[in-house]
């Protein structure tokens, strides 16, 4: 196995961030989910747009956002994700570029625009996304770069784009694992987790060496309501799953191996992005060979810097928080 040049190469959705603050009333008015995430058009997203208040517009997506604080922790880190050649394509790969992390993938030239997450942030910090995929369901397995990922420590995979791209993500999978990489698999949200329920179960099975999931996904996954029985269902079939419990911390279960992590101290301004920059602590700790209740120090400290402002990027020198 030759040496890797990539720390971690992430795989996602590559989405422009819109993060506006909202009431709830504004929430509800328009029949969204608070807390929560939804697939919308091209025509709702203009709406909605449109009716938000003034926002701030950044790279993002889950896996891009975890590649950007992974970097910031110093690790060397990669992105494949699709945008379009158009103004929200130039902002997002000039923003993630920024961070730090290479970036590849040639934009979609015609078509759909870039795709574009409109984030309503209540004041209990809450976070209600609408996405507009745009751009992203174009990725396929033709966009995965086998040279990028047979050198990468660890290839970081989205479960956002799961359902449009499995194709991508089992290629991805076998790249890696032919070079002798490890393959790590974020649930994203339990409505990702509900509609391809059998498909990720399969893939979790067949294909993750390290599985990341907060306690409803995790849940949902295993269609159970007992997280210690979820836990050790993931236990058996994953080498490493991490699983996030908002304010009880997180469990880190490899093996025989349990690790319970706590929830490092902060005031909650605006929780978008916990789980990405939990993952992204994770991954940069364990590709540096630290071990894994280390790796979920890392996670929750990363977490809790990201959800103590406003956006989903980090605002604090992280390597000084760890103590890097």
């Amino acid at each position: 196995m030759t040496k890797a040049t990539l720390d971690i190469l992430g795989i996602g959705n590559a989405i422009v961030d819109v993060l506006a603050r909202a009431d709830d009333e504004f929430v509800m008015t328009r029949g969204l989910a608070k807390g929560g995430m939804a697939l919308i058009d091209a025509e709702q997203a203009e709406a909605l747009y449109g009716a938000m208040g003034p926002g701030v517009e950044s790279s993002g997506g889950s896996v891009a956002n975890s590649c950007a604080v992974a970097a910031g922790l110093g690790a060397r880190v990669g992105y494949l994700g699709k945008v379009a050649r158009d103004g929200l394509g130039d902002v997002f790969a000039h923003d993630i570029r920024a961070a730090g992390v290479h970036f590849p993938t040639a934009p979609l030239e015609g078509g759909a625009p870039t795709a574009r997450c409109l984030i309503l942030v209540t004041p209990d910090a809450q976070r209600t996304m609408s996405t507009f995929l745009g751009a992203c369901v174009h990725f396929s397995a033709a966009d995965v770069d086998l040279t990028e990922v047979a050198r990468a420590q660890v290839v970081y995979l989205e479960g956002y784009l799961f359902s449009g791209a499995q194709d991508a993500f089992r290629a991805a999978a076998a790249a890696a694992h032919a070079a002798g990489r490890k393959v790590a698999l974020s649930l994203s949200d339990g409505f990702c987790v509900d509609m391809n329920r059998d498909a990720f179960r399969h893939f979790v099975r067949e294909h993750t060496d390290i599985l990341f999931a907060n306690e409803p996904e995790i849940l949902s996954l295993y269609q159970t309501t007992d997280f210690a029985q979820a836990a050790d269902q993931a236990r058996s079939e994953v080498a490493i799953a991490a699983l996030t419990r908002g304010a009880h911390g997180s469990v880190v279960v490899a093996g025989s191996d349990r690790y319970q992590i706590e929830a490092a101290s902060t005031r909650v301004v605006d929780t978008t992005g916990a789980g990405d920059a939990y993952a992204a602590g994770f991954l940069a700790a364990h590709t540096r060979g630290l071990g894994l209740a280390e790796a979920g120090r890392w996670g929750s400290i990363c977490a809790a810097e990201v959800i103590s402002h406003f956006g989903a990027r980090p605002q604090a020198d992280l390597r000084a928080l760890v103590g890097a």
